[in-house]
């Protein structure tokens, strides 16, 4: 698949400089930090990021520890925003799990440190194309996530484990949100295996039902994660823990006042209200923060992505996680 081998080789080349700028280090380690950087996308699933934004709660969390300014980087898929934290241009990412393990096994330094949400993703299909089971996907083109994402690789393992092939059954195309729910609007594609809240706008404009939400699929799948880089793991260990304190302090929020994070986010992405409305009462995902409830998902998403042929081998738990940090937080 092309598009598979374009995102494998553009994430062994930014490893590759990294490398070598590695090389030419004088090993003195940043100690002193005012800038933090974060990453996220336009999904109802990382709302509780744009909450804590929209209150000011990361300049002001994150102020004591010498955080003067706070930048974020909007991106439409995980595997661009895994290219740039490879490019050391984020400290902090809101992403899907299945990117973070391929830039891992690309020589990405971070760790999963909190847990965003799981599940929330649908299988949205044309009106007019009858969906009973899997098996009436054959032939159809399904757009979706660039390879390497949470969609990309939890819809590939599904089919493949219902007898679908997902190279020579069906068309697989990647696209970001906005050219998939277009591309189904315009009936270039059949169906899209999307994030919230696309689904829930496809749906309401009349362009296509949910067949298929993505707990069903594989219950309790891991999606977005929270990472941050192996720079402030080793170097500002106490700024780590207090982005996960701001991280859970936004998601408990969010949970508790769903109307006021719809707002937010409709405030931040122009997204219709009653969209947003509906995908948060329709959506099979839930946000969570708890790293542990994840591990078993995301390390078979690494032996999923092993057999795709997008990473070598499997990586370990250890290998992916840091859960120290979260462990101290809920326990102080």
């Amino acid at each position: 698949m092309k598009s598979k081998g374009l995102f494998i080789l553009a994430i062994c080349a930014i490893a590759a400089v990294l490398l070598v700028a590695g090389c030419t280090d004088t090993g003195t380690a940043e100690t002193e930090k005012d800038t933090l950087s974060f990453g996220y996308q336009p999904s109802t699933h990382q709302v509780a990021y744009m909450l804590a934004k929209d209150k000011g709660w990361w300049a002001e969390d994150l102020a004591p520890f010498g955080i003067t300014g706070i930048e974020d980087h909007k991106f439409p898929t995980g595997a661009p925003e895994m290219q740039s934290m490879l490019a050391g241009d984020i400290d902090v990412a809101y992403v899907g799990a299945a990117p973070v393990i391929s830039a891992l096994a690309a020589g990405l330094d971070a760790k999963i440190v909190a847990t965003v949400q799981v599940q929330g993703s649908d299988l949205v299909i044309r009106p007019e194309i009858t969906y009973t089971s899997p098996e009436d996907l054959k032939g159809l083109t399904i757009a979706t996530f660039p390879p390497g994402t949470i969609q990309d690789t939890l819809l590939r393992d599904w089919l493949q484990s219902n007898g679908i092939n997902p190279d020579t059954d069906v068309d697989i195309r990647a696209m970001g949100p906005g050219d998939a729910t277009v591309a189904i609007s315009e009936s270039a594609v059949d169906a899209v295996f999307l994030p919230h809240p696309a689904p829930a706008t496809i749906v309401a404009e009349g362009n296509g039902y949910v067949a298929v939400q993505s707990g069903e699929m594989e219950k309790d799948h891991a999606c977005c994660v929270l990472v941050v880089s192996g720079d402030l793991i080793r170097n500002h260990p106490d700024m780590v823990d207090q982005i996960i304190k701001t991280h859970i302090r936004a998601t408990d929020y969010t949970i508790a006042n769903q109307e006021e994070a719809a707002q937010v986010y409709h405030d931040m992405n122009k997204v219709d209200m009653a969209v947003i409305e509906d995908s948060f009462a329709t959506w099979d995902g839930r946000w969570i923060t708890d790293p542990s409830v994840i591990i078993t998902s995301v390390v078979d998403y690494t032996k999923v992505q092993a057999d795709l042929g997008y990473i070598d081998h499997p990586l370990t738990e250890d290998e992916i996680f840091d859960l120290s940090f979260y462990q101290k937080v809920v326990e102080a």
